[in-house]
């Protein structure tokens, strides 16, 4: 299991969580930055960029917004959830620390490190060296 993933993906979490500080619409502008960051660039979301992975499709292609969404749509379900004042807050906080569980528990599992979200969307990350 990949440290730089893991990294990443706080990256990408903290980002998102200071695009849902804008007023009125910044929780939505959020919720779709994690859905489809993956899409953004040619190597994936900016915290994956950051720390040198790339997304691909199981050929080596860079993915599209849908295989995005594919593979990051298992973490929207607690976020939809958020929306609920507090019961709604304490059940989504508590479902997303079960997914991430689950999926980090499939990516360690998995011989090509990937998890169900990558299963879902035929896609992989790349892993390019950080050393010249």
């Amino acid at each position: 299991m990949s440290m730089r993933r893991i990294f990443a993906f706080l990256v990408d979490a903290v980002v998102a969580s200071l695009l849902s500080l804008v007023p009125f619409i910044g929780w939505l502008i959020g919720f779709f930055y994690m859905l489809l960051r993956d899409g953004l660039t040619e190597s994936g979301s900016p915290g994956k960029k950051l720390l040198n992975l790339h997304v691909t499709t199981k050929y080596g292609e860079q993915i599209t917004y849908m295989e995005s969404f594919r593979r990051n749509v298992i973490f929207a379900f607690p976020v939809i959830l958020s929306i609920i004042p507090l019961i709604g807050w304490i059940i989504s906080g508590l479902l997303s620390i079960v997914i991430y569980v689950i999926e980090l528990l499939a990516m360690a599992n998995d011989p090509r490190g990937r998890r169900n979200g990558d299963r879902w969307a035929g896609t992989i990350v790349r892993e390019e060296s950080i050393y010249y």
